[in-house]
């Protein structure tokens, strides 16, 4: 902040939040990414998924037990079918339709390889990231995220030009035929799951839909800046809401909910399930702790449908994978923008959000749209700045007699307050005045960061020269060094403390925050400079304005 004391007691409070998050974090190798061909992933070595415990339960409203399903698919993958469009690479397991793989085009894993793409959606021997739906009735003629479907190919690509694409996936039983459709729009990550029921099984035919979200929990967290990674559900009634792994294992979540969407969310990216808004769903969690790795579920279950003999009804259902791009999410469903998650300080991160992209809208460059918004910033608070900066210029310009007002009174501690207080009453100086303004300034700065936080656009986002991720800290140190020298500069125009220690202290701010914004992300950083820098401008004119006799 501009007051170098409040700046210690906000950003104190900020990092030791921060760093108490991470002793919350178990240190563990770095999960491993990497790029595989269909048959390397049918046939690695993957987690037994094949375990019914994963299925939702039966609505059984005649109070009998579920149906015991015999489990006689041991095998975690049966063929995979890949789908490319020009977004996105999807790997389908015919086992169920499961979407076992994601790869993101836009978004490569590092810069170092364009070509190798970050892959949300993943399934590997220790980490699980998958998305699951089918149907479930009593009968047991209803397929299930582990049944066997057939499918026309095994590669399915979006030729230019081309407005959608399809993918069927077909399973019969007993009369009962069920297509399972994946509809793939071009240039987007919403993808429509549509399974139709066709009944010539001599009977009514009866069952429900279900689409869930499995995962385990990451196997590392950012050493600094750590973001929810975990489960969350939206509806109407309960608005949006975190449901953590701690939570799914300390008890199962299982509410009604109209309309509404469940998802899975880390920093920048989300998969989630958007069922039809108008139906009612039954919100539920599993927690699988009993294997390796451990897996953690959150389901949408609607209500049950009745299919005449000869007759067909349709399940539908969207799912999104991908990243948190704003104004997309808000154009998919009421509150899934919401996954941009700001915190409780969402009404003031959305417009600094929005008056950044603006200006990235005209310039064309994420540093210098941050750099224009901390200029806005600092022109709306300009007038508080200004007293608060008046303030600590009387208080540089008194600094002398106080010390005489020291040396005068000794350790007769009362005796000095008093002089004190005479002093700053007869030069009219309020010594609150430099913390006050500040203190209003807090909330702004808190929502700046998670404003900057969240901008997935801000990944991997050049600046200038050495600068080529503004996401991730600076590589050669150099910002958080400027940044240090700033804060050094601006301390040396506000008045020295009156207390030796505490005077020691303040001294060595600049060099703590530098080792501190070292592992700060380089768009944070360059919020700092400019920030500093402007403010350093301002303080400069209004000290030399008061010391030569002004106000």
């Amino acid at each position: 902040m501009d007051n170098t004391r409040l700046f210690l007691f906000a950003a104190t409070a900020f990092v030791g939040m921060l760093i108490w998050q991470q002793w919350q974090v178990d240190y563990g190798p770095q999960p491993v990414i990497a790029e595989q061909s269909n048959n390397e992933v049918a046939n690695q070595d993957l987690p037994n998924l094949v375990n019914m415990e994963d299925l939702p339960d039966i609505d059984d409203q005649s109070g009998s037990k579920n149906i015991e399903i015999q489990n006689d698919t041991l095998q975690a993958s049966a063929s995979l079918i890949t789908v490319e469009t020009d977004v996105i690479i999807v790997v389908i397991d015919s086992r169920g339709g499961v979407i076992r793989s994601v790869k993101l085009k836009k978004y490569p894993l590092t810069l170092d390889d364009p070509n190798e793409f970050l892959e949300l959606v993943h399934s590997s021997k220790d980490t699980v990231h998958i998305l699951q739906s089918g149907l479930r009735n009593r009968a047991n003629t209803a397929p299930t995220h582990h049944s066997i479907f057939e499918s026309q190919k095994q590669n399915y690509i979006m030729a230019q030009g081309d407005d959608e694409l399809l993918v069927p996936l077909t399973w019969r039983q007993d009369g009962i035929e069920v297509v399972k459709t994946f509809r793939f729009i071009q240039g987007d990550y919403l993808v429509n799951v549509e399974h139709t029921v066709l009944n010539n099984s001599g009977s009514d035919w009866q069952g429900s839909e279900y689409r869930q979200l499995q995962r385990t929990r990451p196997l590392s967290e950012s050493k600094l800046i750590n973001t929810y990674t975990g489960a969350v559900y939206y509806n109407e009634e309960d608005k949006y809401t975190k449901f953590s792994f701690d939570d799914m294992e300390d008890e199962k979540l299982k509410i009604n909910s109209t309309g509404g969407w469940i998802a899975m969310i880390q920093h920048y990216f989300l998969s989630a399930w958007i069922p039809a808004q108008e139906g009612t769903n039954l919100v539920y969690s599993i927690s699988s702790t009993n294997r390796y790795p451990a897996t953690y579920t959150i389901g949408m279950r609607s209500a049950n449908k009745t299919v005449t003999n000869g007759g067909s009804a349709e399940f539908n259902s969207q799912f999104f994978v991908g990243p948190k791009l704003v104004e997309r999410l808000e154009e998919i469903t009421p509150g899934l923008d919401l996954t941009v998650d700001y915190g409780v300080l969402t009404f003031l991160s959305k417009p600094l959000y929005w008056l950044l992209s603006f200006y990235h809208s005209y310039v064309g460059n994420w540093g210098l749209a941050i750099i224009l918004l901390t200029f806005t910033i600092k022109a709306v608070f300009y007038k508080l700045s200004e007293a608060s900066y008046r303030s600590m210029a009387r208080m540089r310009k008194v600094a002398p007699r106080l010390k005489k007002l020291k040396e005068r009174h000794g350790d007769d501690r009362q005796k000095m307050n008093q002089a004190m207080m005479e002093l700053y009453k007869t030069e009219k100086i309020n010594p609150m005045g430099g913390c006050l303004p500040m203190l209003v300034q807090i909330p702004v700065f808190i929502a700046l960061y998670w404003a900057l936080l969240e901008t997935v656009a801000l990944r991997q986002a050049p600046f200038i020269l050495w600068i080529q991720d503004l996401s991730v800290m600076d590589p050669y140190y150099v910002m958080p060094v400027i940044m240090g020298i700033s804060m050094f500069i601006q301390q040396r125009l506000n008045p020295a403390p009156p207390d030796p220690i505490q005077a020691k202290v303040m001294m060595a701010l600049p060099f703590v925050f530098t080792i501190f914004f070292a592992f700060f992300p380089a768009g944070l950083v360059l919020y700092w400079i400019v920030n500093n820098s402007l403010s350093i401008a301002q303080q400069w004119v209004i000290t030399k304005r008061i010391e030569s006799g002004g106000k």
